[in-house]
């Protein structure tokens, strides 16, 4: 199924969508704005055409209490009142009050061509009446298709795949063939900051690997300086070593430019770690090597993965790279967040408190600071109640950075410009009270 009527004009898209635009609850925040200057008006959440069943299982306080007994207490979910989710549609998320949110993160960067997409759903559900697990001791027609379709999109001579199940297996996959390749598992405890100097005194004459992603992730969405990977590349080969595009986060169509970030550097890597957006959200990674160095990592060890390259995820993995084809989501990432970087780059002019805004297609990040001046971490209270007054609007970001001061921005690659309209909106509407509170 096309969803090309989503690339329409919103007023076309009312007569002719092929689907009964149904009215979806939209976040009932009138009280929240009665503080506003005269001068700001609330942000008008976009309409769309899904509406979300009735939820009918635990309370809410029977989740937290569950929660509190049963679950890692690590601290991992976002704001005071966690969110409980229901339901999503596309670049939708609904909670149990039937609330509307616009997902402006994806699941940590993950579901790439949108939630419970129509094709994708279809795939997976005829696949689950056909067959659900055989492990890689037999054949299945899935990871086949899949690994075909795959490999056709990386360059010479990165044809070699390993499927996994998540993106730490992916990179541990990945530093088991370097040192396989390379024979070189040791290195020194001294680390300095700059990367020559790191390759020449603080690691064995010869090493095995080097990992990079193209745009660090959890840090923020930290680019590199143009030429960086490049130079750092040929240091490492230097040595014996292989290097590593970790594209977990950055693959499949996300940047815009390219299908895979490390070709936003020009460089080729001998090892390419996948996960994340590659089956929206169904667990599954995988890790694509040229012929040697697979050949190497056999001569090493006996590897198998119990449930990488199941028939499910394979499934579901070719329909991901259909829709993104099919629906021109990469150049929809290129057009939709070249826009809204513009937007977003008018704020850090607005505000002494944004000292940057950078990224690349849908992975943009803000980064929140005391002032301009000292570029001083903004408290991480303050970056908090930004955060909640973004929810309380109805839209959903992401936090990264050493100090969690840097919000991450990734949406479905589905995301429409009047979408990101509001998005950006609604963040402004949170900077602005963030000034009134603190001019109080």
């Amino acid at each position: 199924m096309t969803l090309a009527w989503r690339h329409l004009p919103r007023t076309l898209r009312e007569t002719s969508s092929p689907r009964i635009r149904k009215k979806c609850p939209s976040l009932s925040v009138g009280a929240f704005w009665t503080s506003i200057t005269k001068l700001h008006t609330k942000p008008r959440m976009p309409p769309c055409d899904f509406t979300p069943e009735r939820y009918q299982s635990l309370t809410y306080d029977r989740v937290l209490e569950i929660h509190k007994q049963h679950l890692s207490p690590v601290l991992t979910s976002y704001f005071s009142e966690p969110l409980l989710l229901h339901q999503g549609h596309m670049e939708w998320l609904f909670d149990y009050e039937g609330n509307r949110y616009l997902d402006f993160f994806s699941g940590i960067v993950t579901v790439g061509v949108g939630h419970c997409h129509p094709k994708v759903n279809a795939v997976a559900q005829k696949q689950l009446g056909r067959l659900w697990h055989t492990s890689s001791l037999f054949f299945h027609p899935s990871i086949h298709e899949y690994a075909e379709k795959l490999s056709a999109l990386l360059p010479e001579p990165l044809k070699v795949i390993f499927f996994v199940n998540s993106g730490s297996e992916a990179n541990d996959l990945a530093m088991l063939m370097a040192r396989a390749h390379s024979d070189c598992c040791q290195a020194k405890d001294q680390y300095i900051e700059q990367f020559k100097d790191t390759l020449n005194t603080s690691v064995a004459k010869s090493i095995a690997g080097f990992f990079a992603e193209p745009i660090q992730g959890v840090n923020g969405f930290v680019q590199y300086p143009k030429g960086f990977l490049k130079e750092a590349f040929a240091l490492v080969r230097e040595q014996g070593g292989v290097c590593i595009a970790d594209e977990v986060q950055t693959g499949f169509g996300r940047l815009g430019s390219h299908f895979w970030g490390f070709q936003t550097h020009g460089v080729l890597p001998d090892i390419v770690s996948m996960a994340k957006g590659i089956a929206n959200g169904f667990p599954m990674a995988a890790v694509v090597t040229t012929p040697e160095i697979a050949k190497s990592l056999a001569k090493s060890l006996s590897y198998f993965s119990t449930f990488g390259g199941n028939p499910m995820a394979c499934a579901i993995g070719s329909a991901v790279l259909e829709v993104i084809k099919e629906e021109n989501l990469q150049e929809n990432s290129q057009e939709v967040g070249t826009h809204m970087l513009l937007k977003l780059a008018n704020l850090r002019d607005e505000f002494e408190i944004v000292g940057d805004v950078r990224g690349k297609g849908l992975m943009i990040g803000i980064e929140m600071v005391k002032d301009k001046m000292s570029r001083q971490p903004l408290p991480r209270e303050e970056v908090n109640q930004i955060h909640e007054d973004c929810k309380r609007m109805g839209l959903l970001i992401g936090r990264g950075g050493i100090f969690s001061q840097t919000f991450r921005i990734a949406p479905p690659m589905c995301i429409t410009k009047p979408e990101v309209d509001f998005a950006v909106e609604v963040f402004r509407s949170a900077l602005i009270q963030h000034m009134e509170r603190k001019a109080k």
